[in-house]
């Protein structure tokens, strides 16, 4: 093992949250289940451990008072959720107030091109809800809206992130004009296509998109609210994450000024009558050259995210402004993962996917100040829990920086745990 990374997972505390009577999860990890006095952790629970959802299995939505020996406080139920995202839960801003997608129990609005699916406000104050007119994807930090995607769309392309639908699934077109990012403010519901699939494929068109069907994924707003980030992907082959062509795009809140970042549009020979995608394992492609993945913004003009530049693969920053690349961490950080920074900028928390010999996957936190990888545990997960159904461990920071919530099924069930990492930080300040 490299001098550069340092086993200190004897320095970090881990437990778990709740009781386990029921299966409990969060998702992502692009967004913070911590309230913003860091007592309280959004969570889903479940009594089912895996399966393949078929869009009728509810899921409790609520939170864990850390101040009250993780007392569970339910907030609602969902059955628009996946194993991977959850139901989208979230705090609204610095409101007290959590939102998360709904499945349609009436008729849709004539707004609404997603019929089968809303979102929801709650406020666990007063028990006051409301109903939004879409579902949400990702928010800005203030709360004041929310941009969405057809998660039907994701059924077809990529249904790890997917809902499914509730009666037959509609029939997608390729790349059509109605159909892409939105954008909704969370006050009044009013909604707004801010950029199309068909823009996309308009937008420096190459010829592997003529057949393939289009979609867009990993949304991911910037500090301040002003621009967003997402990949386009399209594909002859959606079942067959082998063949996804990928670009990273950045773009204004209301549609203008579109940028491409980086463009991984490469040979396909899955393509091939005779080309076999069971010959590769569950988590083959998370390692693919070719695969650009988990886009992040670091600062209002700096980006994170795995992605080949230059014939390369690396953790990467990308400066929106200039165009700028710069490779993080090359020697210690050579796994994809799903990474996110602290507040001060200086340390990098992430994963990495199971090691195909011991099903283990490894938490860790990178300093940017001395280039060196602080390992804070080892995760077992099972090898047969399959693509849809898997638990990765999604790290997600407490407000203050002082803990990590992961998911996780080291111990068996799918339950979240928090990490102390205080005094780790304090030792190395």
């Amino acid at each position: 093992m490299s001098n550069k990374i340092v086993n200190a997972s004897q320095m970090v505390q881990v437990r778990q949250v709740g009781d386990s009577r029921l299966h409990s999860f969060f998702g992502y990890y692009n967004k913070t289940n911590y309230s913003h006095d860091d007592t309280r952790l959004l969570a889903n629970r479940t009594p089912i451990f895996t399966g393949d959802l078929t869009g009728t299995e509810v899921a409790e939505v609520g939170y864990f008072d850390l101040t009250d020996g993780d007392r569970w406080h339910k907030l609602g139920e969902t059955t628009a959720w996946n194993w991977q995202m959850g139901c989208q839960l979230q705090w609204l801003g610095k409101t007290g107030k959590v939102i998360f997608n709904t499945r349609a129990s009436g008729p849709s609005g004539p707004e609404n091109i997603y019929p089968d699916f809303r979102s929801c406000v709650v406020d666990p104050a007063t028990g006051e809800r409301r109903e939004l007119p879409l579902p949400i994807y990702v928010l800005p930090p203030s709360g004041e809206f929310a941009l969405t995607l057809n998660y039907s769309r994701f059924i077809a392309t990529h249904r790890t992130i997917g809902y499914p639908a509730t009666n037959t699934e509609p029939n997608l077109e390729l790349a059509p004009e109605d159909d892409g990012i939105w954008r909704m403010d969370t006050r009044t519901g009013e909604t707004k296509l801010v950029l199309s699939l068909r823009q996309l494929t308009e937008h420096q068109h190459v010829a592997s998109m003529d057949k393939a069907t289009h979609w867009i994924t990993h949304m991911e707003v910037n500090p301040a609210g002003t621009r967003f980030l997402f990949i386009h992907r399209w594909t002859e082959r959606p079942e067959d994450e082998f063949c996804y062509l990928h670009r990273l795009y950045t773009i204004n809140g209301d549609g203008s000024d579109l940028r491409l970042l980086e463009d991984t549009d490469h040979p396909l020979p899955q393509l091939a009558a005779d080309f076999d995608p069971n010959a590769h394992g569950t988590f083959d492609y998370e390692k693919s050259p070719y695969q650009i993945s988990h886009p992040l913004w670091k600062s209002d003009d700096e980006i994170i995210v795995w992605g080949p530049h230059d014939g390369e693969i690396h953790y990467q920053i990308y400066n929106d402004r200039t165009g700028k690349v710069q490779v993080v961490g090359p020697e210690v950080l050579t796994e994809n993962g799903h990474m996110t920074y602290g507040t001060d900028g200086r340390w990098m928390l992430s994963d990495t996917y199971p090691d195909a010999e011991t099903d283990k996957r490894a938490l860790f936190l990178y300093d940017t100040k001395t280039d060196t990888r602080y390992d804070l545990g080892q995760f077992y997960t099972p090898s047969d829990l399959g693509k849809h159904n898997r638990c990765d461990l999604h790290p997600r920071w407490s407000r203050d920086n002082r803990r990590v919530c992961i998911d996780s099924v080291h111990e068996g069930p799918r339950q979240l745990y928090l990490l102390e990492i205080g005094a780790l930080l304090d030792e190395l300040a």
